[in-house]
């Protein structure tokens, strides 16, 4: 597979609105759900991104790792994940991941629920 390939994994955190806080990661590869991690699936992946609902346009409100970092700070349990289902160990697998969940992430207070 090259990088000009369809992304096989699917993401979605499952909360909406006003209650990020309160969801999972549902995330699939090639439509076969995921089993990842507790720790990782209830809380945010600390992807690159502005998730301020207020200031979405600012860059001073961006956090997270961008993805070789991230993916250099996670290696070892999505390693382990990718050996639990299946996955190829390749480094566009990898870039997959982060991408796809990179499209769903969020962080706490980014919906403004607890003001």
């Amino acid at each position: 597979m090259t990088n000009t390939d369809k992304n096989p994994f699917q993401a979605e955190w499952t909360a909406k609105g006003h209650t990020l806080c309160l969801g999972h990661w549902e995330i699939s590869f090639n439509q076969q759900a995921l089993i990842i991690p507790e720790k990782n699936a209830v809380n945010d992946m600390g992807t690159f991104g502005n998730f301020s609902y207020l200031f979405q346009d600012d860059s001073d409100w961006e956090e997270g790792l961008k993805e070789d970092e991230w993916i250099v700070d996670n290696i070892d349990w999505l390693s382990q994940c990718f050996i639990d289902n299946d996955i190829p160990l390749e480094e566009i697998f990898f870039r997959w991941f982060y991408q796809a969940v990179n499209c769903s992430d969020w962080r706490c207070s980014a919906c403004g629920g607890c003001i």
